[in-house]
């Protein structure tokens, strides 16, 4: 095992204050470039709802649901239920899946500046096909590429900011990935308001205008460096060491090089990651690789986010009030998110997660409510329940984004021990995928069936989830990366797996 500070059943920080350095501005400028890939996901998020919600795209290529559209008051929640309409959001997701497990040998034999790159163009390609469609096809065709995109992206650039930033700033640099994905969905948000005037190509604009942060993140990975981690397990040692000391601003780098060279020679040993992450002694990070990207999709957030403009139009929202809305709760997304940032590294990562369900538990609960007495098949909203309804979703947006939107994809990036660790986050980022493709084909169905309940059945599974953190998951704040292992051995139920 990599680290030189075990002791038998439990976690000592000895190792974590042997490493020296500061954050250096090249740090910083490093994971700021890489971060810019969360917007690609934030921004197609973002897109996709608003897309969905105007005239002329309907007609394009959805004139069923258009008709559909026009009887709005015989069935307010059903109005848009049609699974062509939900594959088109979907189908993004699963390409991504299947793309995240392809990059995972990828980043491990090429480094995760390849795959950056390479999701980078793909995503540019997707682009230009769904800005230039002229049939459902090519339209699902861009779709995929975008997909693959994202499952290349998502994979590397959370895996590159842990593995970059210093311990005790690890927290609050990975965020800069949430960060990136919420001024996306904000962006999007707002080019939705701007182009739905534009008849009748804006939505072509729309779509097209993804191209732009694929541009940045693609050309920022052509000038970026690898991270020192995924050199030295690729035998790069001298040029690892030589990065290190550039990014921690310091010859005094021993502790850490030795714990990365330790770990190198772990992963380097193991030729099936894949298969060994199914082994007992790796099985609390197997949990928290499906659990927490699981949880993370199942607070409904992406529900709200893809469709909030087909949900705000459901609840009696005129087109320009829905699409101000959906901006609304944008904005609040990517404010909140800069709150985890400034706490994630003092607080620690649980009080956050547990907090923020809770907060998230009681809007649930009041949307509901609301809904289920005031707003039925054939009624709208009256305008004062209509702002409330948009106050209580923005402050579930808010405790989400201080909360399980940047943690779900920081802890699982930050736990895993190297030899394993393209592969855990492969698996996180196939879950999240996963789990992300049956709610956006499921939505729309499900506001049919369950109406003002649909807001009740996430409830109950942040419920869960808050239960599940406050028992299985440990504290991670200031635990270096490579020597995470020892802290599931101090569990008071991961011991017991751990150590048997």
């Amino acid at each position: 095992m990599a680290g030189g500070s075990f002791t038998t059943g439990a976690v000592t920080k000895e190792r974590a204050q042997q490493y020296k350095g500061r954050v250096t501005p090249y740090v910083i400028v490093a994971c700021i470039v890489a971060a810019t890939g969360g917007s690609l996901f934030g921004y197609d998020i973002g897109i996709s709802g608003g897309v969905t919600s105007m005239d002329d795209f309907l007609k394009e290529f959805f004139p069923a649901v258009y008709r559909q559209k026009l009887h709005a008051h015989e069935n307010n929640y059903c109005k848009y239920d049609n699974q062509g309409l939900a594959a088109f959001t979907s189908s993004l997701y699963i390409a991504g899946l299947i793309a995240s497990l392809m990059a995972s040998p990828v980043t491990r034999k090429y480094g995760r500046r390849a795959s950056i790159i390479g999701g980078g163009i793909s995503f540019l390609i997707g682009s230009a096909l769904n800005a230039s469609a002229v049939n459902l096809t090519m339209l699902i065709l861009g779709r995929v590429m975008l997909g693959v995109g994202i499952g290349f992206g998502n994979q590397a650039i959370p895996l590159y900011l842990s593995e970059m930033a210093p311990t005790h700033l690890r927290g609050g640099l990975n965020m800069l990935f949430q960060v990136a994905t919420t001024l996306g969905i904000f962006t999007a948000n707002m080019v939705n308001y701007g182009t739905q005037k534009i008849k009748p190509w804006g939505w072509r604009l729309s779509l097209g205008l993804a191209a732009v942060p694929a541009l940045l993140m693609t050309v920022g990975g052509i000038f970026l460096p690898d991270t020192p981690n995924s050199l030295i397990e690729r035998g790069l040692k001298e040029k690892g060491r030589k990065l290190l000391e550039k990014i921690r601003g310091t010859n005094e780098v021993d502790a850490e090089f030795q714990d990365m060279v330790d770990a190198s020679e772990l992963a380097n040993s193991i030729k099936h990651p894949f298969r060994n992450i199914l082994e007992r002694r790796y099985r609390p990070e197997l949990v928290m690789a499906i659990f927490m990207p699981t949880f993370q999709i199942l607070t409904g957030i992406n529900s709200i986010l893809f469709y909030a403009p087909v949900l705000f139009q459901s609840m009696g929202f005129g087109g320009d009030a829905s699409l101000i809305s959906s901006a609304l709760t944008g904005g609040v997304l990517a404010g909140s998110t800069f709150i985890s940032i400034a706490t994630v590294d003092k607080l620690g990562r649980r009080v956050l997660l547990i907090s923020g369900g809770a907060q998230m538990i009681t809007c649930q609960v009041i949307v509901a409510i609301i809904l289920g007495v005031k707003f039925g098949a054939e009624q709208e909203l009256s305008k004062g329940f209509s702002i409330l309804v948009v106050v209580v979703i923005c402050l579930f947006v808010v405790a989400f984004g201080w909360s399980w939107g940047p943690l779900g994809w920081t802890v699982p990036s930050e736990i895993f021990p190297l030899e394993i660790r393209s592969a855990g986050q492969g698996m996180t980022v196939a879950v999240n995928l996963l789990f992300t493709f049956i709610i956006a084909q499921a939505f729309l169905a499900l506001l049919c069936s369950f109406k003002f309940g649909i807001f009740l059945f996430f409830a109950g599974w942040i419920t869960i989830m808050t239960i599940f953190v406050y028992l299985f998951l440990p504290e991670t704040k200031g635990i270096p990366i490579e020597e995470m292992s020892f802290m599931w051995r101090k569990h008071w139920f991961w011991k017991r797996i751990c150590l048997n």
